[in-house]
This record gives C-alpha cells, structure tokens and sequence, in this order.
C-alpha cells in the first residue's frame, strides 16, 4: 500500500485546505483532518482528493476514492474517465465521459479528455467534432480546453504522418 501524501488541491480561486492524507484517508473540509475514506465523506472532499490523485498519476486509487462519491457529480464521472482510460481502460472511460456529457452537454473538459480518448482509439474524427464542440462553447479559441486538445490532435497527425 502506498503511504505517499496526498494533497487535495482546491477548486480554483481562493485559499483551499493542502493538507496530507495518506493512502486510504481523504482531506475532509467539514472535519478539517484527514480521515478514512468512505461515503460519509462529503463529495466535495471525495471529489478533490480524487482528482489530485488523478493528477499525480495515481489512477487506482483516484478511482477508489471517486467510486465512493456520488455517481451523478459530472466532474467525478469525468475524472473516473480520465484514471480509466490512463490505465489503458479506454472505452471504460469514453463510458464515464458519455454519462457526464448526459449530464452537462457544455462541459468543455470532458470534452476535452474525451478527445484524447478517442485519438487513443485511433478516432481522429471524433476528436475533431470533440474540438469543434469545445471551440463552439468557448466562442472560438479562448479556452484551455481547446489548445490542449488542438496539441493533442496536432501532435496525432504529426506522428501519422511520420
């Protein structure tokens, strides 16, 4: 069992709580300390620790932490997406993109991450209509979501064409 630090970032803006967990604990806001993680977790708390986890590339254990929380959260749906398909699970992961998007059809950075899945598919095609979508929301270019998943496409065809 992995004993490293897990820090549960924030949600952006604003000071957020950094505070260590280890392995099989989460940061609970409402406590204030790191406890065990269960579903009497508050989501908000389940959701941040997954997704740092995610980040820090520890995808079993984001995934987890986030089956704990509510299975109606389009951000944990997303992100049980994003530690699937990095372990290779693609198409387990376009499953948790295609319910978040039943969700919330505008959510740029599912979209996002499902273009990368579907170039894992070899689907260039739909990446494309993923990034048309996210460039229709974004009225034109000026979001993150559209220059990472541009470089992805980019760097795609590149490679096919090497």
């Amino acid at each position: 069992m992995l004993t490293t630090p897990v820090f549960a970032a924030g949600s952006g803006g604003g000071s957020s709580s950094n505070n260590p967990c280890n392995a099989g604990w989460v940061w609970d806001k409402t406590e204030r300390k790191c406890v065990r993680q269960s579903s009497e977790v508050d989501q908000e708390s389940l959701f941040e620790a997954g997704r740092s986890l995610a980040h820090a590339g520890r995808y079993q254990e984001a995934i987890d932490v986030l089956e704990l929380a509510s299975a109606d959260d389009k951000r944990v749906l997303n992100y049980l997406g994003f530690a699937n398909r990095k372990l290779g699970r693609v198409d387990v992961g376009l499953e948790y993109y295609r319910t978040a998007l039943a969700i919330d059809p505008e959510y740029t950075l599912v979209r996002e991450y499902m273009g990368e899945a579907l170039l894992q598919k070899g689907d260039l095609e739909g990446a494309l209509e993923q990034l048309a979508e996210i460039r229709r929301l974004c009225n034109g270019r000026g979001c993150s979501e559209y220059a990472e998943l541009s470089g992805q496409i980019a760097d795609y065809i590149n490679k096919q064409d090497g």
